[in-house]
């Protein structure tokens, strides 16, 4: 998983080192303002990458003296990272976009540009589908960050694309407009980031489907009467639960322990669940 995860984030990390590259030698040689800006989104992408890749190896540190719960939220916060950058990134070109509208600069030199792009969309929807099923399958909110972000990269690249073909219609400005369109897509992947992030960071609680997985595997534990309540929180892609069960209050308390461990061990089977805790509430059986 850790394997994946980190392999994911190092593929994203070549990937954009390999596209500003080559966008931004594009954008010089046409001086456009909307391949510019995608060169821009991409460096803002080769940072986060970094903040990415290093928090995904933090957060597979085991528990420590100083983190005793382990190191599951720095994801969440190299996550949150991305829509920082992208707000940085998207007043930029804003500023600089509205300038080239209002003097158009683009050069009719397009072929160059062209390729780049295509080279771009391609790859970037490769990526965005790749990193979107390694996040499901390992619940990574990182890599769901780099799935958003390729995303609007190949939709940012198409409208550059777009405004260099019309450039040659003589409508230069669109350069200008495309610089700011891109510049809204980058913003827009920086919010849904942060929102999503905000949640893991303030604690939010697990989704119904995974409820439901925890409540079966506390009730098929032998010696469980009920299970009384239920509370979970997010710690950074992983949840902690606590769960309360009613048990037989004749029964000896090591039992009555031993009932608390195995549903500890069974619900911690669950890839999500980071740790359980478990409160045994006695109840009078012979009354009921």
């Amino acid at each position: 998983m850790k394997q994946k995860v980190e392999g994911a984030s190092r593929l994203s990390l070549i990937s954009n080192i390999f596209l500003f590259v080559i966008k931004l030698v594009a954008g010089i040689f046409s001086n456009s303002i909307a391949v510019i800006s995608d060169a821009i989104n991409s460096l803002s992408d080769i940072l986060t990458n970094v903040a990415v890749h290093l928090s995904v190896k933090v957060s597979y540190k085991s528990a420590d003296f100083d983190h005793q719960y382990g190191h599951h939220p720095a994801q969440p916060l190299a996550a949150m990272m991305l829509g920082i950058f992208a707000g940085v990134a998207g007043i930029t070109v804003i500023r600089e976009s509205i300038s080239r509208i209002i003097e158009p600069t683009i050069q009719n030199v397009i072929i160059f540009p062209v390729i780049v792009l295509n080279i771009t969309i391609v790859l970037k929807s490769f990526m965005a589908y790749y990193f979107r099923r390694i996040s499901k399958k390992y619940n990574s909110p990182a890599v769901r960050a780099l799935s958003i972000d390729s995303l609007n990269d190949v939709l940012s690249s198409l409208i550059a694309l777009i405004a260099i073909w019309f450039s040659t219609f003589d409508l230069k400005y669109l350069d200008g407009v495309a610089g700011i369109l891109i510049a809204f897509f980058i913003f827009r992947a920086g919010y849904h980031v942060t929102k999503e992030n905000i949640d893991y960071l303030m604690g939010k609680a697990a989704n119904d489907e995974l409820i439901n997985r925890i409540e079966d595997k506390v009730k098929e534990i032998e010696g469980v009467h009920e299970l009384s309540g239920m509370r979970s929180h997010q710690f950074g892609n992983k949840y902690h639960v606590e769960v309360r069960i009613k048990v037989n209050q004749n029964k000896l308390t090591k039992d009555s322990c031993a009932i608390a461990q195995k549903v500890k061990e069974s619900v911690s089977e669950l890839e999500e669940v980071a740790d359980v805790f478990v409160l045994i509430e006695p109840v009078d059986l012979d009354n009921k």
